[in-house]
């Protein structure tokens, strides 16, 4: 039996802060392994003028005992099936992270191709384009030995050593981070013929970082294009100074846009 609409959309979306009045809305994507709570925070951050929808996947926070994922195509089935009537209602951006930026992508690609529906302005972070070299040949990590993925996963930073050395918490962690790694390393994106967007993407990148291609983004839109790249690793965006400063270009950036909305 299908549950009602509001009780699908609050199964899969986080929301802090109810803003009926906003002018759009902010759907957030998390990392590899991540839950929605980072990003819901943000309504709390932004002004009511950006309502902030976090996607929460299946295996985590109240979805912890459902299946993982397996593929990209479900995750874009079940965000695109809950959030489409509220996408029409209004303007809305989408925001990824890692994981995140390809999970944003994918649902952006196919609400335009299925729905003829754009968002205002697409933010990208800390990922290569998934057709770009770089990414095509990134080793598979879904596939190493715990022991094997836990020093690589220390190695790019932003998780705390000690929060790794925890038994019981590495338990909870590690099935919904190779499962999200599994989903986009099998994620399969040809580089487009012609772009199938027109609005702004950015690019968001910690300098310290290994090194992304974001330029290969660009193909995505016939619109904007903008790299900004800030201080730190990985998990950049975790830093206060950062996260003010990408929160604040978000909130500019959707409430001055002037795209047609369709």
């Amino acid at each position: 039996m299908e549950l009602p609409a509001a009780s699908r959309m609050e199964k899969v979306i986080s929301c802090f802060k109810k803003s009926p009045d906003a002018v759009a809305r902010l759907i957030c994507f998390p990392w590899a392994g991540g839950g929605s709570m980072h990003y819901a925070r943000w309504g709390n951050v932004l002004p009511s003028s950006i309502e902030v929808f976090a996607v929460k996947l299946p295996g985590r926070e109240s979805r912890a005992r459902e299946p993982f994922f397996e593929d990209m195509q479900q995750i874009v089935d079940e965000v695109i099936g809950v959030l489409l009537p509220v996408l029409k209602e209004k303007p809305f951006a989408l925001f990824g992270h890692s994981f995140g930026a390809f999970a944003g992508f994918a649902v952006a690609d196919a609400l335009k191709r299925r729905h003829n529906l754009e968002p205002v302005h697409l933010f990208l972070s800390g990922a290569s384009a998934p057709y770009s070299e770089t990414r095509t040949k990134t080793p598979k990590r879904s596939e190493l030995s715990d022991d094997d993925f836990l020093k690589w996963l220390v190695s790019i930073g932003g998780t705390p050593p000690e929060l790794l050395a925890n038994p019981e918490v590495l338990k909870l962690f590690l099935p919904a981070l190779k499962a999200d790694l599994h989903v986009v390393e099998h994620y399969r994106c040809h580089e487009p013929d012609a772009p199938p967007l027109r609005c702004p993407v950015t690019c968001f990148d910690g300098k310290d970082d290994i090194p992304h291609d974001l330029q290969a983004w660009k193909n995505i839109t016939s619109g904007d294009f903008t790299v900004r790249m800030l201080e730190g690793a990985h998990f950049y965006l975790k830093e206060s100074n950062n996260e003010r400063t990408i929160l604040d270009y978000i909130t500019k950036q959707v409430e001055t846009s002037e795209m047609d909305y369709l």
